[in-house]
């Protein structure tokens, strides 16, 4: 009898696993959808870079036009020219130095400009008022032959009145004999 009871029970444990129901082929059963999560919020979008307040950019005209005429004149926007002893014709570099102050002129039309004559020290001065004033008319007609208008500009001769230097040498007076070009206001527009 035991040998029954053991081939029961040995049956048993083999049918028993036979007769459970498996479910569909494959595995476990499909796990159910998950449940719909909120929707994530965007990231905050980037900030925009620190504004660079840039001015707009300004012609050289119109920052010109705004500046004292005194502001202009200590620029330097226009070269002089020198002559050569008890002379006022222009030499031939300066007609260079000249076109250039033409094309400044035109460019900056609105500059008034008195155009200095000037002197070394030797003479009377009734001599070098005069040659000064040859010398500052020589530079009007030449800038007025490049289109300069001619209502822009006036001419004053200081002599020896107003030296640069005031050593007796000729590398001195060679610097006094000139032409100075000062910006002396603008025309009204």
């Amino acid at each position: 009898m035991r040998q029954r009871v053991l081939a029961v029970a040995l049956a048993g444990l083999f049918a028993l696993p036979a007769c459970h129901h498996r479910g569909p082929r494959g595995g476990p059963p499909p796990l159910p959808p998950p449940a719909p999560a909120a929707p994530a919020t965007p990231p905050p979008a980037p900030e925009p870079p620190p504004s660079r307040e840039i001015a707009p950019v300004e012609d050289e005209y119109s920052r010109m036009r705004k500046m004292a005429s005194d502001e202009i004149e200590r620029m330097g926007l226009l070269s002089e020219i020198h002559f050569d002893l008890d002379r006022a014709d222009i030499r031939e570099a300066d007609r260079q130095i000249l076109t250039k102050n033409a094309d400044a002129l035109k460019k900056f039309d609105f500059l008034r400009v008195t155009i200095e004559g000037h002197c070394d020290e030797r003479g009377t001065v009734e001599y070098n008022l005069a040659l000064g004033e040859r010398r500052a008319k020589a530079a009007y007609d030449y800038l007025v032959s490049l289109g300069v208008a001619s209502d822009r500009l006036k001419t004053v001769s200081y002599g020896k009145e107003v030296p640069l230097c005031q050593q007796s040498t000729e590398d001195c007076w060679a610097r006094n004999r000139r032409d100075h070009f000062a910006v002396t206001g603008k025309t009204r527009q």
